[in-house]
């Protein structure tokens, strides 16, 4: 390695010198031994490869020497070709340990990736939906990818660098005082003038490297917020396109501004440490030259003693940034073990249970609920926030009991916010009651197992949610093996087929995130299509109607009645004309069921539901919607 190399790794190792200066955590470090076990046979062999490197590396300057020696004293010239045989073989034993090393190390850390991204993406999937309400998607994605990467490193680069830095540190001590310990007292006097402009520079860079990262980090927020299809449109709607685009280019320039300023620290920091390295071999050809004139140092010692000062720079500069690489190291740990310790508030038993076969009854027995506070169910770190709500816990639902015999429909009416969705939630456990049951078929859903529970209730809410897949991908999440005719059949039941078959690719049209390349009716009539597909016993349609034009409720309205034939369906509607002929209907204020009867009962009692239809009826112009 040049003295300029080695000026460059110095400059790289401290630009975090400022960073974390926690002590060890023995219990992360114990965690860390455990994820890195199944690995642990290719690690020793990763980290003997390390050592024996570090020694080739050190044998190569000493043979150099001893070229100049073989010349300078006239040796024959097989023993030069033999010292020079030999140092190509180093070469090439050094090369071989190289990839060998660099495929040892491919493996720990991509199978180290491997078994922390899915560990943290299966926990990930078992929280409640409390989780990713308050989570920010952003930072979340973060942990399995920055963190696990930054953890990935530490067995990839910062252990086996240690490791080897100190074997080459003290072989290269050894060597060079066994040659002269008058000339490494100087190179070790010198080497405070390296180390401490590398520390002084890199923070900052360091400084220079977040001020970066953060305006990066505002314009990748404002890009991705602007640029999905909602975002843009309402920048369309209601924004200003120039100062969106000002408020953007003022980022950008000071991003310009720190990479001109980054360029030119690294480049001083690079030329003074490059100067301080030259100085260093100057003093350490002229004492040795001096000693060799005086006969008491070989001309090839002196030439092995300038090779050697890079072999000793270059460790020494490392390992003095090394304790900072292993808290880092640590740091992505922690933050990968900080989502995996945030345990789901919602599990499954050990002897979960399944639904009874038949059609089912969906029964509320004075059910209780409150929304989990933010400690139960969120990180600060993952809200971006300093600390977390401390509210929570405040009782939404008070004692509210019905039941829906099989194959009825009950209704869910009442003011925004009085808990009607939070009833709906409760019958796939999205959430767990706090007190009373929610039973399908006489089982409470806690006793359930989580497949028996997906297989028993199907779920259509008002926003439509697609991925970004195609037709077909976004239908077999309901049924993974479905056929084709079995596609074809819940889109041409839902009033879909027509369209679909229009579509450049058919089922494989890509529907555009969130759906969005689909009009509203169409996305929701894609939604109920999917639950057709799944065939579930319950059916949740949670305001499945709510934004959508006549045009498209009717269209929608003809599907819902594909979907509820022959299943017990709770439905949550505004618009009291779609629900008018339900078997039962529940009017819900403020987390209580105040009144409950039918359509005409509840008119005739002249109660809440009655204010209700009347408030949205009293305009006689507009016809109610046929259910």
């Amino acid at each position: 390695m040049s003295m300029e190399a080695t000026a460059r790794t110095a400059m790289w190792g401290a630009m975090h010198a400022q960073e974390d200066r926690r002590p060890f955590n023995r219990a992360t470090l114990g965690r860390i031994g455990r994820f890195a076990r199944p690995h642990r046979a290719r690690l020793a062999g990763y980290l003997v490869l390390s050592v024996i490197t570090a020694g080739l590396a050190v044998a190569t300057p000493v043979l150099a020497g001893r070229v100049v020696d073989a010349i300078v004293h006239g040796k024959a010239v097989g023993v030069v070709v033999g010292l020079a045989v030999v140092i190509a073989l180093i070469a090439l034993a050094q090369a071989a340990f190289s990839v060998t090393s660099r495929w040892l190390s491919a493996g720990i850390g991509e199978d180290l990736i491997l078994d922390m991204r899915t560990a943290v993406f299966d926990h990930v999937q078992k929280m409640p939906i409390a989780f990713f309400t308050r989570t920010r998607t952003g930072a979340l994605v973060s942990r399995l990818n920055n963190d696990v990467i930054g953890a990935q490193r530490a067995f990839s680069s910062t252990l086996s660098g240690v490791v080897g830095n100190v074997v080459t540190l003290v072989i290269t001590l050894a060597v060079m005082i066994s040659i002269s310990w008058q000339i490494t007292l100087l190179a070790l006097i010198l080497l405070p003038l390296f180390v401490i402009p590398s520390r002084r520079f890199g923070a900052r860079l360091a400084r220079l490297s977040r001020e970066a990262a953060d305006h990066n980090a505002v314009m990748s927020n404002q890009m991705t917020e602007r640029f999905s299809a909602p975002g843009a449109t309402l920048v369309k709607l209601f924004g200003r396109p120039g100062r969106e685009s000002s408020e953007f280019a003022v980022r950008a320039r000071r991003v310009r501004d720190i990479g001109v300023r980054t360029a030119m620290v690294q480049t001083v920091f690079v030329t003074a440490l490059t100067l301080v390295s030259a100085l260093a071999l100057a003093l350490v050809y002229g004492l040795g030259g001096f000693y060799a004139l005086r006969g008491e140092l070989e001309a090839g010692a002196v030439v092995s003693m300038a090779l050697l000062l890079t072999q000793l720079y270059s460790p020494l500069t490392s390992l003095a940034s090394a304790r900072v690489d292993v808290m880092s190291a640590l740091v992505s740990f922690e933050r990968v073990f900080e989502v995996l310790d945030l345990k789901p508030l919602i599990d499954e038993k050990d002897d979960a249970t399944t639904v009874p076969d038949g059609p089912i009854a969906v029964e509320f027995d004075d059910v209780h609920f409150a929304y989990p506070a933010a400690d139960k169910v969120s990180l600060a770190s993952l809200e971006e926030v300093a600390s977390l709500d401390s509210r929570g816990g405040v009782e939404v639902l008070h004692g509210v009991s019905f039941r829906a015999e099989p194959g009825q429909m009950v209704a869910l009416v009442g003011s925004s916010g009085a808990g009607k969705s939070t009833i709906a939630q409760l019958i796939p456990r999205l959430y767990d009651t706090d007190a009373g049951s929610v039973r399908l078929g006489g089982v409470d859903v806690r006793d359930l197992s989580f497949d028996a529970l997906k297989s028993a209730v199907g779920m259509v809410t008002q926003d439509g949610h697609l991925f970004h897949e195609t037709v077909r991908a976004n239908l077999a999440l309901a049924r993974p093996g479905a056929t084709e005719e079995q596609l074809w059949d819940v889109l041409r039941r839902s009033r879909l087929e027509e369209l679909v078959r229009s579509l450049p690719d058919g089922l494989d049209t890509v529907v555009g995130e969130r759906g969005y390349r689909l009009s509203g009716g169409e996305r929701q009539r894609l939604t109920i299509a999917r639950l057709l597909l799944a065939h579930p016993r319950v059916v949740i349609l949670d305001e499945a109607t709510a934004h959508l034009d006549s045009t498209s409720e009717a269209a929608v309205q003809e599907a819902l009645g594909e979907a509820l034939v022959g299943r017990t369906a709770v439905v949550i509607a505004h618009r009291l004309s779609t629900v008018r002929a339900a078997d039962q209907i529940l009017v819900v204020e403020a987390g209580r069921v105040v009144e409950r009867g039918t359509h005409d009962e509840l008119l005739a009692a002249g109660g809440r539901y009655e204010q209700l239809y009347r408030t949205q009826f009293a305009d006689r112009t507009a016809a109610p919607v046929a259910p």
